[in-house]
């Protein structure tokens, strides 16, 4: 099929530039660029916890040039959407990156966006993962392509945060693999994981965390233990629910740094790290939660230690800084319930029932759902051709049936995305954003604000500012420090770092080049 959606009917990221007036040139090319990604950091996050800060963004909040208002302007506000975009600056429309997971109809079934069934996992068992699926080159990717003596390298627990930000021609990207306990990538990089990576995982990476227990650094309250529970103290989640997941990932990068010998190289090299941790505890506890608060805490001191390390290894003066996060999130709608917001619950087969059932009363009882993915309804193609039905007036009748469902606040048809029939208007534009044709479900449901499909916890994805309000900082030498008020989005980050290290952006950046920070 044709795919309709152009540039042109993308948001209009340009509406937000600021006046192309003449700035001072662009700070001088670094040796090193350290790209941190906080998974599930709320902008507010910088201003609530600031008490508690004293080492990396007390002193990225002082010395850096803190964006207030970033957001990101696309619709799911996910992980992998997130990593994708901030360092190749693209919109999901355009990089294929459209969520977490999607359902395939090539194969039948859901896959995730860095699933590579041609590839294998070095260091474990298994398949491997890889960013084919990624269409769009990144910052990495084009420092590479322009024939530097440059290292791309990623590192976190997850696979997709590892590996969606350095790109296609990363050196290597790693991630946790929980079964093994031990730091992986994959062939799709390597015949073999380099003798420093051996080394890291013979010292046996979640050893510290066997046992232990997590003690808030304010107060030392005990919140929980990696040992089996007691009547008073419950077993944590998982070693990537606690602190020690993001001591792994900055020890981890630590040797990566050295092991890669990054910023000793004749062109810019690129170190990118996601703290994961973050995300796997908000989900539980919820961002009003003490246990946010200590992870948050404690990823300023990490944060201050491997700023320390890429110092003494690089110099600070040679290194451009970069943070943000992938998301936001909803608080716990029982706590904002408690407090008079608005929130609640979702039953999660209420969307595909209201499917099944107005197909069905209109065109016969059958199996009309293909596949249900988050906020996401893929149709049975076969089933609509095999009847003869026009697609759109299904998708139609299937998204009227939605719209009707409670606390559901827009519905929009594959038809319609595709055909750019939608407003400029924020939420619109957000959904059409993220449209990829090719990997697009019929049916795309944006919730009520604070309201979730989730039966426990606290959850993101939408289009909504406690979702797409994130950090975007910036240190390095000639770098203003100060705090801007304009508005921006996540996808500026690509092309300024492009611009500065003096290399093509990215091939589907849809940002600009944040000039105003220039000294």
């Amino acid at each position: 099929m044709k795919i309709a959606l152009s540039l042109a009917s993308l948001i209009s990221i340009s509406a937000l530039c600021l006046p192309a007036a003449e700035t001072a040139p662009p700070p001088r090319k670094p040796k090193l660029i350290l790209a941190v990604a906080v998974d599930q950091f709320r902008w507010e996050y910088l201003k609530r916890f600031r008490d508690g800060y004293t080492s990396g963004f007390k002193r990225i909040l002082e010395q850096g040039a803190v964006f207030e208002d970033a957001h990101y302007v696309h619709y799911p506000t996910v992980t992998a959407v997130g990593h994708s975009t901030f360092l190749s600056g693209a919109l999901p429309a355009v990089s294929g990156i459209v969520g977490n997971e999607w359902y395939d109809r090539e194969t039948g079934k859901s896959t995730t966006s860095v699933a590579d069934a041609t590839t294998k996992l070095l260091g474990a068992e298994g398949a491997g993962s890889s960013p084919r699926k990624m269409l769009v080159s990144t910052v990495g990717d084009e420092i590479k392509m322009s024939g530097q003596e440059s290292k791309v390298v990623g590192v976190s627990i997850k696979d997709r945060s590892a590996i969606l930000p350095v790109g296609h021609m990363a050196d290597g990207a790693y991630w946790f693999d929980n079964k093994s306990a031990q730091w992986v990538t994959s062939t799709y990089y390597a015949k073999e994981l380099p003798p420093w990576v051996m080394k890291a995982n013979a010292a046996q990476p979640d050893a510290p965390s066997r046992n232990a227990v997590w003690t808030s650094l304010e107060g030392g309250k005990p919140l929980c233990t990696m040992a089996e529970a007691t009547p008073s103290l419950p077993k944590c989640r998982s070693l990537e629910a606690s602190p020690w997941g993001n001591e792994m990932i900055e020890d981890f990068a630590e040797q990566a740094l050295l092991g890669e010998k990054l910023g000793k190289h004749g062109g810019t090299d690129v170190l990118a790290v996601s703290f994961s941790s973050n995300d796997y505890v908000g989900h539980a506890m919820g961002p009003d939660s003490p246990e946010v608060r200590d992870i948050s805490i404690r990823t300023d001191r990490l944060l201050g230690k491997l700023l320390d390390a890429v110092d003494k290894s690089v110099g600070l003066a040679n290194v451009l800084f970069v943070m943000t996060a992938d998301h936001g999130v909803a608080p716990i709608p029982e706590v904002n319930q408690a407090r008079q917001m608005t929130g609640g619950r979702m039953a999660p087969n209420a969307i595909s029932k209201a499917v099944n059932d107005a197909l069905g009363a209109k065109y016969g009882p059958s199996r009309w759902v293909e596949s249900a993915v988050a906020s996401s309804v893929y149709l049975n193609w076969e089933l609509i051709d095999f009847k003869k039905l026009d697609i759109a007036e299904v998708q139609r009748v299937a998204a009227q049936a939605v719209a009707k469902v409670p606390h559901v606040f827009r519905v929009y048809t594959a038809d319609q995305l595709q055909n750019g029939r939608v407003s400029t208007e924020a939420v619109d534009a957000a959904v059409r954003n993220g449209f990829y044709f090719p990997r697009a479900a019929d049916i795309t449901i944006v919730q009520d604000p604070y309201y979730l499909f989730d039966a426990t916890g606290t959850t993101h994805s939408t289009p909504f500012g406690y979702d797409t309000h994130v950090p975007v900082i910036f240190m390095g030498a000639g770098i203003k420090a100060g705090r801007y008020f304009e508005k921006i989005t996540v996808n500026d980050i690509a092309p300024t770092l492009s611009a500065i290290v003096g290399v093509n952006e990215p091939s589907g950046a849809m940002g600009r080049i944040l000039r105003e920070m220039w000294q």
